[in-house]
């Protein structure tokens, strides 16, 4: 059973892309065979409260196990939109914090599933969080963020693309 990272607490928000609608396709642009930027976000309908917000992206289809493809946090309640390309470092002014993916760098790592294993479902995580900063380590991975979070979560909101590699 693949792991989710969405903490299913408190009221539901709204998450949309303007790249691609929930469910659809994720647009090659955002992947690993196209210029691998993060999409352009927004949200509203957050909890009242809201301090902040905390973002995993995953894909439970992945042959190993759940795959992790951008953690970012300590993200402002004042933000309700992430641009396109989100730089891939620690620390993004007016932005947030950014952790480890499971490609083992920092920041945005696209949907990239092997060649020939079928389409990936791509979840987007957003947590809207009761504190203005989690208290986790340096370059922390989605498992930090979500035990940090426990108890903080105010809501939540998913958007979920899709993503199909070529078999060449």
């Amino acid at each position: 059973m693949p792991r989710e990272y969405v903490i299913r607490e408190g009221s539901q928000f709204s998450l949309v892309s303007q790249a691609f609608r929930d469910g659809d396709q994720i647009p090659v642009k955002y992947t690993c065979d196209g210029n691998d930027v993060s999409p352009p976000l927004s949200w509203s309908g957050a909890p009242s409260g809201t301090m902040s917000y905390a973002l995993i992206m995953y894909d439970p289809d992945a042959p190993a196990g759940t795959f992790i493809h951008w953690v970012l946090y300590d993200i402002p309640a004042s933000i309700t939109s992430l641009p396109e390309g989100v730089s891939k470092v620690e620390s993004v002014s007016g932005v947030g914090r950014q952790g480890v993916n499971d490609f083992g760098n920092v920041g945005y790592g696209g949907p990239c599933p092997p060649r020939g294993h079928g389409t990936h479902r791509y979840y987007l995580a957003l947590h809207a969080l009761s504190v203005e900063s989690l208290k986790v380590r340096t370059r922390p991975r989605a498992q930090d963020l979500l035990e940090a979070m426990r108890g903080k979560v105010l809501g939540h909101a998913l958007l979920m693309g899709t993503y199909r590699r070529n078999r060449f």
